[in-house]
């Protein structure tokens, strides 16, 4: 952008929609990637240690559920929590609060001695996962141009799926030599250490601190504003410090659900929690169906890797769409294309002995693709659905029923492996996913509100 001799009558908001992204932009994306890759790794380290916590502690499936339900029940309690505390203390704090509570309690489960203990340090590790997205993507959100947002989102949270392939390859080539243990304290400690790099280098959401409209905020706007777009002069970015966006609502829970935001509100609800249910049903619950089906535990944690790997190369497709196809067409598109896939999974652990391992990994392989891709399209309807004083608060609400969802996928993934054998538990899949679709049906397309 090109330097302005007098004030622009805009905000903060207006001015980077209008800038190109700079240094200090891409480096606060940057930022937030290793956040979210470490949330991923931290997510999914459960799956691929499962068998192997398992024969440590001689436990069946559904022994084994409720550690796999800790952490998914701390993620929703997180989302909801700690995603409303964006709106109130800011991403940035929220962020750091987040880190460090996963950080800490991922080093507790490399530390725990009994199913109790793992139980425990899960449901807290899950607290700081569960937060840390909400606030990610508010701060992204509002640090990226409206043109780019889609993109940066997107981009941004490939981190989960890269953080869980990492720890997928972790646990195929480690696990026999640093054991279950070792996986979590590896989880543990590196976001803890990159949690200094992000207290000394992660910024505050400009939009946050305008929407506070405090006279201490006012500089601290300037500053930002002037690393964002430093081709401005100082008149400009001081003028842009004082103007606040009109509050239009209140960061609440009843505010989502008044007339304004219902429709939307209940229909990303449902779409997120049947479509989580079934994503972490498949992710965290994998590497044992492919034991239970005759796959050594180091081939098995593969699957991990399997599953996301194709969502990561689909998401970049998926971001450049967004912009330009109607949302609800590809989140319609997607889940149509992952029932199938799970049908054909659910054909193919009919086959016992004589399974064809190669299907069956492709199969996996477009799971990640008609399962998993929908939920960046719906992080980028729920960005779109809420102003910037309710933003963190509606995708804090929106990812907590998703959270949810997850909890009752883990729950249930043990019970249909049990009774269903591999088979059933691919078909129990469809079940969710046709009630996301039915869900995608009911969202309006257009905008409700402008950011």
């Amino acid at each position: 952008m090109k330097a302005s001799s007098s004030p622009l009558p805009t905000g903060p908001r207006a001015l980077i929609d209008a800038s190109s992204l700079s240094k200090f932009q891409w480096q606060t994306f940057v930022l937030c990637f290793f956040v979210t890759l470490f949330d991923g790794f931290d997510t999914q380290a459960i799956a691929y240690t499962g068998p192997a916590i398992a024969s440590a502690f001689h436990l069946g499936p559904s022994e084994l559920t409720p550690l796999i339900v800790a952490g998914t029940v701390g993620m929703a309690l997180g989302a909801i929590s700690l995603g409303s505390l964006g709106d109130r203390i800011g991403r940035r704090l929220t962020i750091l609060l987040a880190v460090l509570v996963f950080g800490i309690f991922s080093v507790a489960t490399g530390f725990a001695h009994s199913p109790a203990e793992i139980f425990l340090a899960r449901f807290f590790t899950g607290l700081g996962m569960g937060g840390a997205v909400p606030a990610v993507l508010s701060l992204v959100s509002e640090f990226a141009p409206a043109r780019h947002r889609g993109l940066v989102i997107t981009g941004v949270l490939l981190g989960l799926p890269t953080g869980a392939i990492g720890g997928g390859l972790l646990g195929a080539r480690l696990l026999s030599h640093i054991g279950w243990q070792g996986i979590f304290m590896v989880g543990g400690i590196l976001p803890l250490v990159y949690l200094l790099i992000l207290y000394a280098h992660l910024p505050e959401s400009p939009s946050f601190l305008a929407v506070q409209d405090l006279p201490r905020h006012r500089q601290k706007i300037a500053v930002l504003l002037g690393k964002i777009m430093p081709a401005l002069d100082k008149a400009t970015l001081r003028a842009a410090s004082f103007i606040a966006p009109e509050k239009t609502v209140r960061a609440s829970f009843r505010t989502l659900i008044n007339s304004r935001f219902l429709r939307n509100t209940l229909a990303v609800w449902m779409t997120y929690f049947c479509n989580w249910a079934a994503w972490f049903m498949l992710l965290l619950w994998l590497p044992t169906v492919l034991k239970t089906a005759g796959l050594p535990p180091e081939q098995a944690a593969l699957g991990t890797v399997i599953v996301n790997s194709p969502a990561i190369f689909f998401c970049l497709f998926m971001a450049y769409y967004l912009p330009k196809k109607p949302v609800r067409l590809l989140l319609t598109t997607t889940l149509a294309f992952g029932i199938a896939v799970a049908f054909g999974l659910g054909l193919a652990g009919n086959l016992a002995e004589n399974i064809h391992w190669a299907l069956v990994f492709f199969l996996i392989g477009a799971a990640g693709v008609g399962i998993g891709l929908p939920q960046i399209a719906l992080n980028y309807v729920v960005i779109e659905a809420y102003p910037t004083e309710l933003r963190a608060t509606g995708a804090g609400w929106a990812i907590g029923m998703g959270r949810t969802g997850s909890i009752v996928g883990a729950a249930l993934g043990g019970w249909c492996l049990k009774v269903g054998g591999v088979a059933g538990f691919y078909y129990a899949l469809t079940v969710p996913l046709l009630l996301a679709l039915l869900g995608v049906l009911m969202i309006r397309t257009q905008k409700i509100a402008a950011t």
